[in-house]
């Protein structure tokens, strides 16, 4: 046990909520008794199409993104796993950072899908557990960040001190260096890269975008960052859906030309009037009538 396990910083940084989930991919956790409720859509071939990896964020559970967001994600022609967290959604278990960031490696393993088919993708909190997956498995075909943390510890964020923890300031570093190091992990990644954040972000700052950008070990020509005008952390997606899917559907398609992926090779057809929920909680389901507005730094 760490400093990363210290029940005072999990009830402070956590917000864990249960919530039943329909047709849940159980996933076994790293402490092999835990029970991790994910949903997995994938209608396409596993062994040739990309499989999204999603992590969301803190306020939120997996049933906030299904039907809905899987449908979306399948549209784009890929297959998605919405990974859940322990003690959220109809998970087991109680949140620990480091029990969650050994729980990324399980579900990764779950896929049963190589590494050059799976895009982490990490929105806010999410993009700690993300990154992890790709400090273990840097070959993934991409990597994406929404309303990411570049220092999961950043005391505006956590709201708790080294002396909180019983700990002194350079054992709290310590502790952080070696699990949620965000620069090194991501310096450390040199593949296809898509970070997306808001200007206007009172929770996560843009500045947490703009220093993992920078931080990447991508080469500009793999990395791109897209900043909205329009929206806050929890209405990224609502205020500007048109433009994030726009960069969304184009990032993915990098990837599949890097790799060689068909696009929109269906395994199954689903109906027509399949049902469609707008995305919940932290993301507002009311989108903005005003157009999107959004700057970038590196093109496809």
């Amino acid at each position: 046990m760490t400093l990363l396990d210290h029940p005072l910083l999990a009830s402070r940084y956590f917000l864990p909520r249960p919530g039943a989930l329909e047709a849940a991919f159980f996933v076994v956790a790293a402490d092999g008794q835990s029970r991790l409720g994910c949903f997995r859509s994938a209608p396409y071939d596993g062994a040739r199409a990309l499989t999204v990896l999603h992590f969301h964020g803190n306020a939120e559970i997996v049933p906030d993104y299904v039907p809905s967001m899987a449908h979306v994600m399948n549209d784009l022609g890929v297959n998605v796993v919405f990974a859940e967290y322990r003690g959220y959604g109809a998970s087991t278990g109680a949140p620990s950072i480091n029990a969650m960031l050994d729980d990324s490696e399980s579900i990764f393993q779950a896929l049963r899908v190589s590494a050059s088919r799976v895009v982490a993708f990490g929105r806010s909190l999410g993009s700690i557990f993300a990154l992890e997956v790709a400090r273990r498995h840097p070959g993934i075909a991409g990597l994406i960040l929404e309303s990411a943390i570049a220092e999961p510890l950043d005391p505006a964020i956590v709201r708790v001190s080294a002396e909180d923890l019983g700990a002194s300031k350079e054992e709290l570093a310590a502790a952080v260096a070696e699990r949620v190091d965000q620069r090194a992990k991501i310096s450390g990644y040199a593949g296809p890269l898509l970070v997306m954040h808001t200007t206007a972000d009172m929770l996560i700052p843009v500045t947490h975008a703009q220093r993992l950008f920078e931080w990447a070990g991508a080469r500009p020509a793999q990395k791109k960052l897209v900043l909205f005008e329009q929206g806050d952390h929890g209405t990224i997606y609502a205020a500007n859906r048109e433009d994030y899917m726009v960069e969304l559907g184009a990032f993915l398609d990098r990837v599949r030309r890097d790799h060689r992926t068909p696009r929109r090779e269906r395994a199954t057809e689903r109906s027509s009037d399949s049902p469609r929920r707008d995305h919940a909680t932290e993301r507002s389901s009311d989108p903005t009538k005003a157009p999107s507005r959004k700057t970038s730094q590196g093109e496809w």
